[in-house]
Formats: C-alpha cells, sequence, structure tokens
C-alpha cells in the first residue's frame, strides 16, 4: 500500500456547493495515488447521490450535528497521512493547487503550508486575490490575526494532534477555529508558502455558518489561552526578529499584554492581571529603543490591519455586515 502524502476533509451539512468542491479536488487527485478526500456529513441526513461517492479515493462518514470543527477532528482522526487539508464545502480549489502544495512540502518542513487564494462571492466572482507573506516563526503576526485560510493550506498531521486538533466545540464557536489553530501551530512551528493561487474562498456573511457577532470573544479565548503558554513571550520577540518593522511588532506585544491585563482585571481576575503586568512590563524593557519609535506607539494604539483586511478595504468591499474587524 502506497503511503498517503495528504487527506482533503471537507465537513458538509448537505449545501449543493459540495459537489463543486468534492470534484475540484478529484479532479487534481485523478493520477495522484496518496491523496484521499475524506467528506463528513454533519447535517443528520443523507447525502443525495452523486457521482463522486463512487470514487475509490472519497470515504464518506457521518457526525451528528456536532459543529464543523468537531466534523474536522473526526475526519482527521480517521485519516492516516502525512499532512490534512481541511475544506469548505462552498469553497474549492484552483487547478494545478495540488501540485504547487505537494511540492512546496518537498522543499519545506514547516508545519503549516500554504498558497495565495481568491476571495470569491456567491456566484464565483473574483472579489480579491490574497498573496499571503508569511515565513519562518510568524507567532507575532498569527496573534494579530494574520489569516492562512484552511482551504488554502497543508497542515502536518504530527503538528496538528501536537497542539491537539480543532479547539473543543465549548471553547471556540463558529469561526475563529482556523485562526486558534494557526496560532497555536505557529507557537510551536515554522510556516511557508508560494504565491501560486490554489483555492476559491466564498467570502461574506450571507448564508454563512460562521458566528460572526461573537469573533471578538473568539478571539480573546484563543489570544488569553496563547499569551498563557510558558514561553509565549520568548517566541514573540523571536518572532519580531524575523519581521522587517521590529518596533511596531514589539508595539504589537506590548499591546497583546495591556488589552489582556485590562480583560483580567475586569474579570476579577487580580493575580493574573498581575502576571500579565510583568510580562507587559518586560517586553517593553526588551523592546529597549525600540520603545521610542512612532511605530511602536501606532502599534499599541491604532487597530492592527490584516492583509485580507488591507485588501478589502482598498477595493472598498462590504462583505461583512454582523461585526466589527477584530484585533
Amino acid at each position: 500500500m502506497i503511503p498517503l502524502f495528504c487527506t482533503t476533509i471537507i465537513p458538509t451539512i448537505g449545501r449543493p456547493s459540495l459537489n463543486r468542491a468534492v470534484e475540484s479536488v478529484l479532479a487534481e487527485i485523478s493520477t495522484v495515488p496518496d491523496w484521499k478526500i475524506i467528506v463528513v456529513n454533519d447535517s443528520c441526513r443523507p447525502l443525495p447521490p452523486e457521482g463522486w461517492q463512487l470514487s475509490e479515493q472519497v470515504q464518506i462518514m457521518a457526525t451528528s450535528q456536532r459543529n464543523r470543527s468537531v466534523a474536522r477532528n473526526c475526519g482527521a482522526a480517521v485519516a492516516s497521512s502525512q499532512y490534512f487539508h481541511f475544506l469548505d464545502d462552498d469553497d474549492w480549489l484552483e487547478p494545478g493547487a495540488i501540485a504547487a502544495l505537494r511540492e512546496l512540502a518537498i522543499d519545506s518542513q514547516a508545519s503549516w503550508l500554504y498558497g495565495a487564494f481568491r476571495l470569491v462571492d456567491n456566484q464565483g466572482k473574483t472579489l480579491a486575490e490574497i498573496q499571503p507573506s508569511l515565513s519562518g516563526n510568524c507567532f507575532v503576526q498569527v496573534m494579530a490575526s494574520e489569516w492562512l485560510p484552511l482551504q488554502a493550506s497543508l497542515i502536518r498531521a504530527d503538528a496538528f494532534w501536537a497542539v491537539g486538533g480543532f479547539a473543543p466545540l465549548h471553547s471556540l464557536l463558529g469561526g475563529y477555529e482556523d485562526i486558534d489553530l494557526l496560532r497555536m501551530i505557529a507557537y510551536e512551528g515554522e510556516i511557508s508558502g508560494t504565491q501560486q493561487i490554489v483555492s476559491n474562498i466564498r467570502s461574506g456573511d450571507q448564508s454563512s455558518t460562521t458566528d460572526y457577532a461573537n469573533m471578538n470573544n473568539q478571539n480573546r479565548q484563543s489570544r488569553e489561552k496563547l499569551l498563557a503558554a510558558p514561553q509565549a513571550l520568548s517566541r514573540l520577540r523571536r518572532a519580531v526578529m524575523e519581521t522587517n518593522n521590529t518596533a511596531y511588532w514589539h508595539g504589537r506585544i506590548f499591546y497583546y499584554y495591556l488589552a489582556s491585563i485590562i480583560w483580567n482585571w475586569h474579570q476579577g481576575r487580580l493575580w493574573l492581571s498581575i502576571s500579565r503586568t510583568v510580562h507587559a512590563l518586560t517586553s517593553a524593557a526588551l523592546a529597549g529603543p525600540a520603545i521610542l519609535s512612532p511605530s511602536f506607539w501606532q502599534a499599541l494604539t491604532r487597530p492592527h490591519h490584516n492583509q485580507v483586511r488591507q485588501v478589502i478595504e482598498q477595493r472598498g468591499l462590504a462583505l461583512y455586515n454582523n461585526t466589527n474587524w477584530i484585533d
């Protein structure tokens, strides 16, 4: 038996767009014996019969409306491959995507591999093309909610399970689990990417299963969890050394801890607030002369505009109506 290189895991609630998602992967792996697809039906009803269900490269399993992250974890649990690729049932791969990602995996041992991607509307019209530029230790950037979508990424299976997979259902609900997973993996591992477009991602809150209204709270939960990690400050500072604007990212570290101080104080967590204060002061001291830079104070006093946000705002797009941008 040929060892599996990758498994594409597609959680679904039975939307008609599932056919396009599966077929886009099948078209890429029809001659690739070491890549399989697992469709996780979380709809509690049978999927309508389709031709792709007869493919030997497709496995179908069922969960019982337990949330897409639970479905993803279940799919990963039965997969036996070196990498995982998570695709939503309303998104699809670009021709040549798998070849590009495989080539990247051959050249890099990073825990998270990614390609560029398109944001599209409900009719499949291109809204924007995003070419992320993250590489190496990117912990400080992903703590600022820089986004590498699952649909455009391969994740090493050992790195995925080392952090326990997607966050439990009671912890993060409906939307922030992808950035939370990216943060957990970036805390330990490296990131590498290609500028080739590999996926098309439907954008906007219409017909979406994402709870955009709750994403600020989810962001806070995720960030608090990572700030509690034993080497968080050390990992953040090492990531800053790999950036171009070190003063700005030193300011962002101070911002993370300051926001945590205030939130924990209001939650009545006095000792945790004091601990965060010590870390904040330490980060400021270690920033050295950077603390005098205007970029440091810009990072501290203004919201961070991640790359996707910058592109969307430059194009004047209004994709999300139910929430403010998170920071």
